[in-house]
Formats: structure tokens, sequence, C-alpha cells
């Protein structure tokens, strides 16, 4: 990895250049520079921590100030319990899965001796811009190597110092590997994400990782397919069948296990038929957790009835925009989903309008004891991910066994939730043969026998 100041254009160009060579490295190749980065980064514990602690001065004096959302603040710490040891865990992680080149799914014999063969391959050239997460470095890193991919990174400046020593101990540790150093790139240059996303000829998607803001603007702007999503607007839904204790964990863990990510939970969609019984133990259990309640009228009385008055300072009234929040923060809103005795999935399909309608198609989750509704839930649910009977918190690249991720993506393309290697892949035809023309087939010629083979 360098960390470069070169220009937009050069940097793109190296890149290029190098994805080339590292199309055609070995698995263990690949896999040596992934053992040669986790170690580097490991014996550089205290001094990447030392780095990430000066951001961290800096961003909280900036968010004192009300310069920086606090959320971001809490993003940027790699000092948070197990976060550094997750990020080189991820790595041996990545370095341990199969590899994800040349991996065949279509073989097709089109005649005697002429035989296709799809495969995959990757993407080329990936640029991801983000904001204050430094671990998505050895992430990036990690995902590319592995996936034979080159990276061109933009960081935000509340991370500098931590990218900049993070970015040297990856290149010296790529200096004693095959892996082409410029391969995996840090651009250090301001002001140079538009002329990025406009180098279409070098580089092949871009995904952004960070706010509304950041993803809506590459959005806009890229000449170049953009990955990613702008929101993580998760909601969950207590059925009217819920078991309460499950209700209590699996709420309680999906708003307050990690408030700034983008898979906690921000809106809670409650049966009317459990406001009484499972609801007041469900806010019990996030005001003890510090969680404000913004609530409809119906789940307010319903509260303040059956809460100790203690408890009411953190119940306030819900105001529509609520439901279109990302609060990424101890605050959820809450509404009341109607029931009906005379039709059975009126609940779970007003719950599912509401989703529709007010989430980012991220994640969504249901807590049911019926598999006939939670199905009726993730197939009405049009989300990257459906979550029945757990935590919203598991969306994520580790959790689902990719070893890390590059980004969550509710887009409708390729790859959809969490990236890993498969998502960092396209396909790509070979075709291999003795001296066929095309010309030979058609009418009074020879014909195609279309035999699908073994794989």
């Amino acid at each position: 990895m360098s960390l470069t100041n070169a220009s937009p254009e050069e940097a793109a160009r190296a890149a290029k250049t190098s994805s080339r060579k590292l199309a055609t490295l070995s698995t263990a190749a690949r896999n040596n520079a992934l053992d040669t980065v986790h170690d580097g980064l490991a014996a550089a514990r205290d001094d990447i921590l030392a780095a990430n602690a000066r951001d961290l001065e800096l961003a909280k004096q900036s968010a004192k100030d009300g310069k920086l959302n606090p959320s971001i603040v809490k993003r940027l710490d790699l000092s948070r319990p197990g976060k550094f040891d997750d990020m080189l865990q991820g790595i041996r992680d990545v370095r341990d899965l199969d590899d994800p080149v040349g991996r065949v799914d279509l073989r097709t014999e089109l005649d005697n001796g002429l035989i296709l063969q799809r495969q995959t391959c990757p993407i080329g050239v990936l640029l991801i811009i983000f904001e204050a997460r430094p671990e998505v470095i050895a992430n990036i890193a990690s995902l590319a190597i592995k996936s034979a991919n080159a990276a061109i990174l933009k960081g935000g400046k509340e991370s500098t110092e931590s990218f900049k020593v993070i970015a040297s101990v990856i290149s010296k540790a790529l200096d004693e590997t095959d892996v082409p150093n410029d391969s995996i790139q840090l651009v250090a240059t301001r002001d140079s994400i538009d002329s990025l996303l406009e180098l279409s000829k070098y580089i092949d998607l871009v995904i952004p990782r960070g706010s509304n803001e950041l993803v809506s603007y590459c959005q806009r702007k890229a000449h170049m397919p953009v990955m990613g999503h702008a929101d993580g607007l998760c909601s969950l839904y207590i059925h009217s069948d819920a078991d309460r204790d499950m209700a209590v964990d699996v709420v309680v863990d999906s708003k307050t296990d990690y408030p700034a990510a983008c898979n906690a939970v921000e809106t809670l969609l409650v049966n009317e038929d459990v406001l009484e019984t499972v609801l007041p133990d469900v806010a019990a259990a996030l005001i003890a957790k510090g969680v404000s309640l913004r609530c409809d009228p119906a789940s307010k009385e319903a509260l303040e009835s059956k809460l100790e008055a203690s408890s009411h300072d953190y119940i306030t009234a819900v105001t529509d925009t609520d439901f279109a929040t990302e609060f990424l923060d101890l605050v959820v809103a809450i509404r009341t989903i109607p029931s009906s005795s005379s039709n059975s999935t009126s609940a779970v399909d007003a719950a599912i309008d509401h989703i529709n309608e007010h989430g980012s198609h991220h994640t969504d989750a249901i807590i049911t004891a019926s598999k006939g509704v939670a199905d009726r839930f993730c197939n009405g649910v049009d989300s990257a991910c459906k979550f029945w009977n757990c935590s919203t918190r598991f969306c994520d690249g580790m959790r689902f066994g990719f070893g890390t991720e590059v980004g969550i993506s509710t887009n409708k393309v390729h790859a959809r939730g969490p990236v890993g290697l498969e998502g960092l892949m396209i396909h790509e035809y070979r075709l291999a043969g003795n001296g066929q023309g095309a010309a030979m087939y058609g009418s009074g010629g020879r014909q195609y026998t279309h035999k699908k083979l073994a794989l």
C-alpha cells in the first residue's frame, strides 16, 4: 500500500496497471501477503493506537464544538474493546477463505471440441471512499488482495493520523511480497474525490462508506457504478405472538450493542395486542440502557400507564420525521401496528408497508412464533437482509462468515447485503475450440449441441 500524493489520474493509472499483475498471482502468493500484512499491523498496534488517540482527541473537540457528529467519534475509536483484535482477525479469516478467483459455475459443450466455460474474475480497480473508520483500510486491503482487485482508498480528515500509520505499515509489509505496492493506495491529496469519480477509464466500481450525504454525492457524480447504501433505517416488528423474553433480548441488542452502526434498529413496530404485555418490558430494558423512546399516541399511553413515573422522562411524542431518521444514537421511534381479528395477515402487512415506505432496504427483523408470519414478512419486505427472531446487528460480513466486508449494499445488482469476496467478483466467459468459426454453423452446416457438462 502506498500513501500517495500523486494526482488522481496518476494514482488510478498505477492501480489499473497493478491490478493486471495482481490478477495473475497465485492463491499462495496472495495469502502470503495477507499473513505479512496481519503480522505487520499486529506488531505496530501501539503506534496505530497512539495515532488513533490523536485523531480521537481532535474529533472529540470538534464534536464538543458542534462541528462533528458524535456518531463519527464512536466509529473512529480503534481502542473500543475488541475492535483492533477484530480487525486483525478479519484479515486471518479472509486469508483462510477459499480463493474466489477462477471458480467455474457453468460448462457447456457448444459442439464437439468447442467448450464454453463461465468463471469468476476480479472486478479490477475499486475506489473506496470512507469517512471515520480507520479499520476500513485493513478490511479493504485484505478483501482486495484475496480477490485480486486493486483498491484506491480515500479517507476522511477525521482519521488522518490513523490512516497514515496504517498505510505505512501495510506498505512496508507488501514490499516483502509479490503483491504490487500500487495495487492498494491511500490517496492523501485533498479535494481529489471529484476527479477520481470521473476516471471510469481506470476505476471500475465505487464503494462509498459513510454518511447519507457522501453516498448520495457519489451516486450523483460517479462515471462508473456505485455500490453501497445511503442510510441504515432498520426496523424491527414485534408481532402479536412474540415471546416476551425474546423480544427484550433481541430489541435491546439491536438498539444498544452499537448504536452508531448502520445495522442498529432505529424504528420499533409493535402489534397493538402486545402494547401492555410485551412492550413495557422491552421499553424498561431499553430505558435501563439509556435509550430515549419516541412514541406514537397508543404506545405512549400504554407505557406511561405501565412504567414507573421515573421512566417517563425517557418517553416523548414521536414525529413523522422520526420514522425517516437514522439516529445512530440511543434513540428509537415506536409505532403501533393495528391488529384485526377478522384478517390474520393485516398486521404483518401493515408492518411490511411501513418498512417499505420508510426504510432504506438495509436490514429489517420480525419477532414472531409463527413461521408462516415470518415468511410473509420476509417475502414482503424489500430489503437486502430480513431476519426472524434475531438481532439486526448480525448483518455484518464477519458475522456472516465472509471474513470481513467492504460495506453493505442495498443496490439491486450482483451484490446485495454485506459484501465480501463474492461481491468483489464478476464473471467472464472462456471458449476453447480447435479452429471453429461461426460461419460453419447454421442452415446446411454444423449444428450446436449445447450439452451441459459437469463442473
